[in-house]
């Protein structure tokens, strides 16, 4: 038996001689009044994935409740959205999480809408199940919720999924809901100018070519950043991996150039608004920091200094201040 444990011991050593083993630690959360992740993981994803998982911050605040996420098709989106879900459940269930550091605020209730499918028993198609979900999410949720929508309307026509869409989300903005709404109508990425607590983010793309053919290819990064996706058109490069002929994804890519130049009209947003949105995102900040924060008084005063800097980029980001009227 002993001779056996030593060559086991030493195969393992041979084996293992030139792989590297990244450990990846869980973390115990805290709880406060924001949702805050750094290098978040997909709890499942983590376990059942042979390679280094890709790993996510997310934040959702007061100040910045609502989180519009828009990709391309099998960028990665509705994984993020799952994965902050199963995060806020093992928290709440006291469990440790799956990232570097994890905040989080005690929900009341969960409410989702992810998935497409039929509902044969009711005899509901997938637009009539998107409806009934999302009247259950409206008349139930609270301020203290936390509500994950996923590609809501896309049941139906464009123009009507892009009114319901937004129409739930103003519904939602007005209750100061905790709320990540994934979207393929990139319209609705125009909320982040109306609203200062609206925060747009992408799923990060990158661009090849074949050295064989010179034909443009997308890779997927799986990254979430800032800002609305400049992606156009994702779907009939999905369209592309198939089988299906050339000359109907040509015809395609035609039509669909056509409808955006009339659909797609950039809106510029208004410097005031720039100016008022970065107000008030101070003060949120500001509350935020008077609540949670437990730093020390240098570390304190060294973040209110990068605050004030960050404001006045903004501010400088903004342009100068419209000139008010002065009456006689």
């Amino acid at each position: 038996m002993q001779n056996l444990h030593a060559a086991l011991r030493l195969f393992l050593k041979q084996q293992t001689k030139n792989v590297v083993f990244v450990l990846w630690l869980p973390v115990r959360p805290e709880f406060t009044d924001t949702l805050a992740i750094k290098q978040g993981r997909h709890p499942i994803l983590e376990r059942m994935a042979r390679q280094q998982p890709v790993s996510n911050n997310s934040y959702i605040s007061e100040g910045s409740n609502f989180v519009i996420i828009t990709g391309p098709n099998m960028s990665g989106k509705s994984t993020y959205l799952k994965q902050v879900a199963l995060c806020q459940i093992m928290a709440q269930i006291g469990s440790f999480v799956p990232a570097e550091y994890a905040s989080f605020r005690i929900a009341d209730q969960i409410f989702t809408r992810i998935g497409v499918d039929d509902d044969f028993e009711t005899n509901s198609s997938t637009f009539m199940l998107e409806m009934k979900e999302i009247s259950y999410i409206v008349h139930n949720v609270s301020d203290r919720s936390l509500t994950i929508i996923d590609e809501l309307g896309r049941g139906t026509s464009a123009e009507e999924g892009i009114g319901i869409c937004h129409s739930v989300c103003e519904f939602l903005l007005r209750l100061k809901v905790f709320t990540l709404f994934a979207t393929h109508f990139l319209e609705l990425c125009q909320l982040e100018s109306l609203y200062p607590n609206v925060e747009n983010q992408h799923m990060e793309v990158q661009h090849t070519r074949s050295r064989d053919s010179g034909a443009e290819q997308v890779v997927h990064t799986y990254l979430l950043s800032r800002g609305c996706s400049e992606e156009r058109h994702y779907g009939l490069r999905a369209a592309e991996m198939t089988s299906l002929p050339p000359s109907i994804i040509q015809e395609a890519k035609s039509v669909a150039s056509k409808v955006s130049q009339q659909l797609l009209a950039k809106h510029p947003t208004d410097p005031e608004t720039q100016r008022q949105r970065a107000v008030y995102h101070l003060a949120t900040r500001l509350l935020q920091t008077a609540r949670n924060s437990r730093l020390d008084p240098e570390s304190l005063r060294m973040y209110l200094k990068g605050l004030k800097k960050q404001h006045e980029a903004e501010l400088q980001a903004a342009g100068p201040a419209r000139p008010t009227d002065s009456g006689s």
